[in-house]
């Protein structure tokens, strides 16, 4: 079996075994924890070298930082004996299972990932054309296979579990012009901005707070989230179809924005959503204050005596 067959299935071990855990927090789950922090940092450790391969040094390092990172979490599961430290490690479980546990099924899932892609592009070509800015349509589906490039019509492979697919981006929608040319973009998983959203979904969803407040605050984060995604692939689309001989070393202006500056611009947007969630939710900012003590990151000062 090769590493891109072996890490769904470390990965789905280690989710699910950070759920079990989750659920058994008033118990000793430490154990069950360990295992599930270990298979999710292998998971994205093997994950790493793709992105290496594709030149993506954010995503690379990010990845690789992952398995020492989920390391020094299991041994502080296995020895904390801190009442707030434990409440946030609890909280931690819950979150990774709950948050990654539905991407590495869309992900993994062809009817998933295919509706994912095609719900969200719909809306942008949509937006594209009321605003006047130009008549695109979604295309061609494609599945990247071991044995080539096929259409989602013509592909016979599983569409229930992804085996034999390859590559980051093994599903694909075209977009095109309305006289069906190319218009040189194709729309991912990636394009749905599925990851930011299932990661508010995850934090928020296993607090230790009444139902209302979880309601309300997901009904604030994720439409925001999804809205700010169509503009800013409109925006990409815009410029890659007006800016056509713009290049910055080598890049053209969709390949700077959409690696570059939508990238900067989205987490940024993600910095002040969690912020605006912080005073919402001040539950979830002590958590995560509390693991970022063994970095010293975000401390408060101690008042001098």
């Amino acid at each position: 079996m090769e590493a891109n067959s072996i890490a769904p299935v470390i990965g789905a071990i280690g989710l699910v075994s950070l759920a079990i855990s989750w659920h058994m927090r008033s118990r000793e789950s430490a154990r069950v924890a360990q295992i599930g922090w270990l298979c999710v940092g292998v998971y994205f450790f093997l994950g790493s070298w793709n992105y290496q391969e594709k030149g993506d040094l954010i995503l690379t390092v990010m990845s690789l930082s992952a398995l020492p990172l989920t390391i020094g979490i299991a041994r502080w599961e296995g020895n904390t004996l801190d009442l707030r430290a434990r409440k946030a490690l609890n909280w931690a479980r819950g979150a990774m299972a709950y948050a990654g546990g539905p991407y590495l099924l869309i992900s993994h899932v062809p009817w998933l990932n295919v509706l994912a892609i095609w719900f969200v592009a719909s809306q942008v070509a949509l937006f594209y054309r009321i605003s006047g800015t130009g008549d695109i349509h979604l295309g061609e589906t494609w599945v990247e296979t071991s044995s080539g490039k096929v259409t989602w019509d013509n592909w016979d492979g599983n569409r229930w579990f992804s085996s034999d697919t390859i590559g980051e981006f093994p599903f694909q929608t075209e977009l095109v012009m309305a006289d069906g040319s190319f218009i040189g973009i194709n729309f991912v998983l990636a394009c749905t901005a599925l990851q930011s959203m299932v990661i508010f979904i995850g934090a928020i969803g296993v607090l230790d707070l009444d139902r209302r407040r979880r309601i309300r605050a997901i009904l604030f984060t994720i439409p925001v989230i999804h809205i700010l995604n169509v503009f800013r692939n409109v925006g990409l689309i815009w410029m890659h179809q007006t800016y056509t001989t713009w290049s910055f070393y080598g890049m053209s202006v969709f390949e700077f924005g959409h690696n570059y500056a939508a990238r900067f611009v989205s987490l940024f947007a993600m910095f002040f959503m969690a912020l605006i969630m912080f005073e919402i939710l001040p539950e979830l900012h002590r958590h995560i204050v509390r693991l970022l003590k063994p970095l010293g990151i975000m401390q408060p000062k101690k008042k001098s005596s």
